[in-house]
């Protein structure tokens, strides 16, 4: 079964906002704190395991993405892209760098690192990997292991501007602010969308960060939280 696109996610109706859950606390949103909770975690069950529709005429298949943590004098920065408008999927969405798995990637954080140079132009030089949070399966029919990364300052962007429109960072702690995190509900042809939303107001203009990527954001926080 199909299910309806979202074109404009951000007038979809609000339902509901998380204020009353606790915000990750600075001592766990450090590089050290991470990657000891990275390490630490046994398997656990996401809060979000993925959409659950598949588009009828696609086979399931692999991918990967980076959470690149870019770690800045006054704390941790999630370096997240912005897709170009006429790509044929999540065309304009606000994404992590990475992409589907080709024959030559050996495992999932190989793919991460090669389609973040490749998207970007960070080289995984500046790339510490301490983990993997647990795959999400979106609409799109693609099996995501999201690598997380620490990211060493010093490095120059370089975008494929085919795919990529701008990267921009956002503070993590923002993001492991629930009060930030927005529950949205919309019916379409009689069938029913949800799905998450963490707006950020940069400088210029509004990133409004949702679907598979609020997502994956929200499992994060949720490890980090439990901590």
């Amino acid at each position: 079964m199909t299910r309806p696109a979202i074109t404009q996610p951000q007038l979809a109706p609000v339902t509901s906002v998380d204020d009353h859950l606790p915000a990750v606390t600075d001592l766990a949103l450090t590089a050290s704190a991470i990657r000891a909770r990275l390490a630490a975690a046994a398997a656990w069950t996401p809060e979000f395991a993925g959409d659950g529709g598949l588009f009828a005429n696609r086979e399931p298949a692999g991918a990967a993405v980076l959470i690149p943590l870019v770690q800045r004098e006054a704390g941790l920065n999630l370096l997240l892209t912005r897709r170009t408008d006429h790509l044929r999927d999540h065309a304009g969405q606000i994404s992590f760098p990475g992409g589907r798995v080709e024959p030559e990637d050996d495992g999932p954080v190989a793919t991460a690192l090669r389609e973040t140079e490749e998207e970007i132009g960070l080289s995984r030089q500046h790339i510490e990997v301490i983990g993997q949070l647990p795959v999400y399966s979106t609409v799109t029919a693609f099996q995501v292991t999201p690598v997380v990364g620490l990211v060493e300052p010093g490095f120059t962007l370089k975008l494929d501007d085919f795919e990529v429109a701008e990267a921009f960072e956002v503070p993590l702690a923002f993001l492991m602010n629930p009060a930030h995190h927005r529950h949205h509900r919309f019916e379409f042809a009689g069938t029913e969308r949800r799905f998450l939303s963490m707006p950020w107001q940069g400088v210029e203009r509004e990133y409004f960060i949702w679907g598979a990527t609020a997502a994956m954001l929200r499992n994060f926080y949720r490890l980090l939280s439990d901590a």
